[in-house]
């Protein structure tokens, strides 16, 4: 059985004393109105990479305050070397700016207003430049274990996503909780019929009540729009292969968290505060879910999927877990980690831990995933409620 300080792992040292596991210069649009701007320095710059979204107008409260930590978070994560910032006005530019710059790492902003995106583009384009050049000569240093922070969500999932996938990263995040690395758990609107099991696992009543206040909101928030969800919670692809009801698929969704105790609750986008595992509040959409654990500060992602989801993320690895026999045959292209063998009864569980472990060694150190090669590069914000 593998321990997870045995694992040799090599990353990127940040000015914060973080270590990511890959090396990006990002470029930024704050709103939609600065994606083209931003893609052009990322077309003109070989080796960066844009984050266009649709958002960023005309939003308030809690919902203008999640997109700015989310994509603040984007370039505070580990993975990112240096950040280019580019928005339409400079004060909500400089505010992101600002929050990147606090983890010590190179980054600068532009704003299109009084400049026009041709100036800008120009003027973003050779920062980028002198940033990546400073990033192409970072050297990859060995970290131990504790060091690390990653997450876990699992998409199109089905009876083997219960039974196999979902368990296999359970067994997995049980040893690196142990092992002192710092996990996410989330995917508040999947825990229907199991949330009493989650504030079970809670380390304290006051955790478990935070659990429960947020698990609730979701519930309102459903009921107060008159409407079931039946047909999305569970999905047709859930349904199809074999889940019928969103209790059973909220049953096999925990096992993702195994036995870790919940030693945290962060509200969604928020950076973890301590090792071991917290919950996040957090949408169930794969794309969101994701992005906001980059966000968090992941750096490396378990994506368990029986069906076969595709998703990717720009800014972390997603690594691909499935145990479902037709999926690993008709969909192998995106799967990382085959463990259909569970299945045939030739594969247990602390053996499909190791199999996990092993694939996080590997992409940590550099393997891209299956996503990554497939360009699966889905960078989805979360909306609250409607823009003003």
């Amino acid at each position: 059985m593998i321990n997870p300080q045995d694992l040799k792992l090599t990353g990127y040292r940040r000015p914060d004393g973080r270590f990511g596991v890959r090396n990006h210069v990002l470029i930024i649009p704050v709103d939609d109105l600065s994606n083209a701007a931003a893609e052009a320095v990322a077309h003109n710059i070989k080796g960066t990479m844009a984050l266009p979204h649709p958002y960023g107008r005309l939003q308030f409260g809690d919902d203008l305050e999640l997109t700015f930590r989310t994509l603040a978070g984007q370039g505070r994560n580990p993975n990112c070397a240096a950040v280019i910032v580019i928005g339409i006005e400079p004060k909500w530019t400089d505010r992101i700016v600002q929050e990147i710059a606090k983890t010590g790492k190179p980054c600068a902003g532009f704003s299109i207003e009084r400049s026009g995106d041709l100036k800008t583009i120009e003027a973003a384009s050779r920062k980028a430049k002198e940033f990546l050049h400073a990033a192409s000569e970072i050297r990859r240093e060995v970290f131990p274990v504790n060091k690390l922070t990653m997450s876990c969500k699992c998409g199109e999932s089905d009876t083997t996503s219960g039974l196999a996938a979902n368990p296999t990263v359970g067994r997995a995040f049980e040893r690196l909780a142990a092992a002192g690395a710092t996990l996410i758990f989330g995917e508040t609107t999947e825990l229907t019929g199991a949330e009493d099991l989650v504030m079970e696992q809670c380390a304290t009543p006051e955790i478990a009540a935070q659990f429960k206040a947020a698990f609730d909101d979701y519930q309102a928030l459903v009921e107060s729009q008159g409407v079931s969800l039946v047909g999305s919670q569970p999905t047709e692809g859930n349904i199809r292969g074999g889940l019928t009801t969103i209790e059973e698929k909220a049953l096999g969704n925990i096992q993702k968290a195994g036995r870790c105790p919940i030693v945290d609750f962060l509200e969604p986008a928020h950076e973890p505060r301590k090792p071991g595992l917290s919950f996040m509040d957090s949408s169930s959409a794969a794309a969101e879910m994701v992005t906001l654990c980059a966000a968090a500060g992941s750096v490396v992602h378990f994506f368990p999927t029986g069906q076969g989801n595709v998703i990717g993320n720009p800014v972390i690895p997603v690594i691909k877990l499935s145990a479902n026999p037709l999926t690993v045959a008709t969909m192998s292209e995106h799967i990382d980690v085959d463990l259909s063998a569970m299945l045939r009864i030739e594969m247990n569980l602390d053996q499909a831990g190791d199999a996990a472990l092993l694939m996080l060694e590997r992409t940590i150190n550099g393997r891209l995933t299956a996503a990554e090669i497939l360009r699966h590069n889905e960078f989805v914000l979360t909306k609250l409620y409607r823009s003003a």
